[in-house]
C-alpha cells in the first residue's frame, strides 16, 4: 500500500527526531551498523534469570491451575515432535512432549542454539508437562509451561552455558536448579503476564471539559479531557486516538492506592506514571516511571479541589480485569480515575515518546487519518507498531521495560 506524501514526510520526521534523542541516552542500536555479538556468560549454580521469583509478573507469571487430560484446558497443550530434541519420556505417555505453544517455540529455538554451540550435541528434555503430581504444588509443569533440560551427552560442565542459551532463546524464567538439569518456564498464552502493552481497564474513567466522567472506552476523537501540561498544571487536552484498544481481552493490572486524598488506579505494569519520593508540588520533582516500579511511600499527582496535588501511595497490588485501552492526547498525559498518568508505555522516556508521537498527533489534527472514531480496529495502533520496530533498531534494550527485553532478544 502506498502511503500519502504527507504521511511519508511525517514518518521520516519521527525517525529523525527520535534518533538524536536516543543517541544522547548512551550506546544503542544504530541503523546501518551491526552490533558486535555479546559474549555469553554461563549462569552460576542456583542462579536464575531474571532475578525475580518465577511466578511473578517480571518472570513467568502466576500459576493458573493444573491441566488434566480430560479438562477443557488440555487443548492449550501441543505436542513437540522436533527431531532435534530428545525427550526422555520415562512415563512412556508422551507427556514430556506436551507443552504450550509459547514453550514449544522457545524450546525449538533453544534446540538450534545448542547444536550451534556444540556440534553433534542435542537438547534433551527430562521433564515437560506433569500429569502425575511429581512436582511441588503450583508447579508450572502442571500447565505445560515448564521444562527441565540437559544436553544429550549429559555433560554437566555445559549446563551453565545451556542455561544462558535458554535465556537468549526467550524463556521467561531460567533456573540452574540442580546439578542434574536446568529448569525453564514461560508466561501463560492468554494471561495478562504475556502482554506487553500499556493501558487501562475499560472501567477506568476520564474527565471531560464539561466536568462529566466517562469510561475511557467511550472516548471519541475530538473530545477534550483533563490532563497535565508541561509545567505540571491541570489543563484540558484533545483526545487523539487509542494506541491500544481491545475491549474483550484480560490483562493483569497494577492497582495503586493512595490516601489524603484517597484514589485508586489500575494500569498495566509497563505503563508510565509520574512519581516523586516526597510530597512535591513542582512538576520537576516527578519522574515518569513504570507502574511496576511504584512503591508504597512514594507520591503521585491526583486531582484535588484546587488543581493537581500530591497523594501518598499506601499500597500496590495486582488484579486481573477485562478490556485494555491506551488513550493518546495532544499533551501526552491524561487523568485516569483522577490520577495523572502518561499516555505512553514500554520505554521509560516521557519526553522522547511525546516527540516520537508528534507526527500522529499532527495527522489526526489535520483530519488526515481514517478510523478516528469508534471504527478504530481492535489491537495496537499501526503507528505504535512502527515506533516499536524503530525502537528495536536504535534503542538499547535496557531502555525497555524488563518484561519486553527477552522478547526483543528472542
Amino acid at each position: 500500500m502506498q502511503l500519502p506524501p504527507l504521511l511519508v514526510l511525517l514518518l521520516c520526521g519521527a525517525a529523525l527526531l527520535l534518533s538524536p534523542a536516543v543517541h544522547g541516552c548512551g550506546p544503542g542500536r544504530v541503523v546501518g551498523r551491526r552490533r558486535r555479538p555479546a559474549k555469553l556468560s554461563p549462569l552460576s549454580y542456583k542462579q536464575f534469570s531474571p532475578n525475580v521469583p518465577e511466578k511473578t509478573l517480571g518472570a513467568s507469571g502466576r500459576y493458573e491451575g493444573k491441566i488434566a487430560r480430560n479438562s477443557e484446558r488440555f487443548k492449550e497443550l501441543t505436542p513437540n515432535y522436533n527431531a532435534d530434541i530428545i525427550f526422555k519420556d520415562e512415563e512412556n505417555t508422551g507427556a514430556d512432549r506436551l507443552m504450550t505453544q509459547r514453550c514449544k517455540d522457545r524450546l525449538n529455538s533453544l534446540a538450534i542454539s545448542v547444536m550451534n554451540q556444540w556440534p553433534g550435541i542435542k537438547l534433551r528434555v527430562t521433564e515437560g508437562w506433569d500429569e502425575d503430581g511429581h512436582h511441588s504444588d503450583e508447579s508450572l509443569h502442571y500447565e505445560g509451561r515448564a521444562v527441565d533440560i540437559t544436553t544429550s551427552d549429559r555433560d554437566r560442565n555445559k549446563y551453565g552455558m545451556l542455561a544462558r542459551l535458554a535465556v537468549e532463546a526467550g524463556f521467561d524464567w531460567v533456573y540452574y536448579e540442580s546439578k542434574a538439569h536446568i529448569h525453564c518456564s514461560v508466561k501463560s498464552e492468554h494471561s495478562a503476564a504475556a502482554k506487553t502493552g500499556g493501558c487501562f481497564p475499560g472501567t477506568a474513567t476520564a474527565t471531560l471539559s464539561s466536568g462529566d466522567k466517562i469510561p475511557i472506552s467511550e472516548l471519541l476523537h475530538g473530545m477534550t479531557v483533563l490532563a497535565m501540561d508541561s509545567d505540571g498544571r491541570a489543563t484540558f487536552s484533545d483526545f487523539v486516538t487509542f494506541l491500544d484498544r481491545d475491549p474483550g481481552s484480560q490483562h493483569l493490572f497494577q492497582v495503586i492506592r493512595t490516601a489524603d486524598p484517597p484514589r485508586r488506579l489500575s494500569l498495566t505494569p509497563t505503563h508510565l506514571i509520574f512519581v516523586a519520593d516526597n510530597a512535591s508540588t513542582q512538576a520537576v520533582g516527578y519522574k515518569a516511571l513504570f507502574a511496576s516500579d511504584v512503591r508504597p511511600g512514594q507520591y503521585i499527582l491526583v486531582a484535588g479541589a484546587l488543581g493537581l496535588v500530591p497523594a501518598r501511595v499506601t499500597s500496590v497490588s495486582t488484579q486481573t480485569d477485562t478490556g485494555v485501552f491506551a488513550p493518546l492526547t495532544q499533551h501526552g498525559t491524561i487523568l485516569v480515575d483522577d490520577v495523572v498518568v502518561s499516555c505512553f508505555a514500554l520505554v521509560q522516556k516521557q519526553r522522547l515518546a511525546q516527540i516520537a508521537y508528534w507526527p500522529l498527533r499532527v495527522l489526526y489534527g489535520l483530519g488526515a487519518m481514517e478510523g478516528s472514531e469508534t471504527s478504530q480496529p481492535v489491537g495496537i495502533h499501526w503507528y505504535s507498531q512502527f515506533l516499536y520496530e524503530l525502537g528495536r533498531r536504535i534503542l538499547d534494550n535496557s531502555e525497555f521495560h524488563p518484561q519486553v527485553i527477552l522478547q526483543l532478544e528472542s
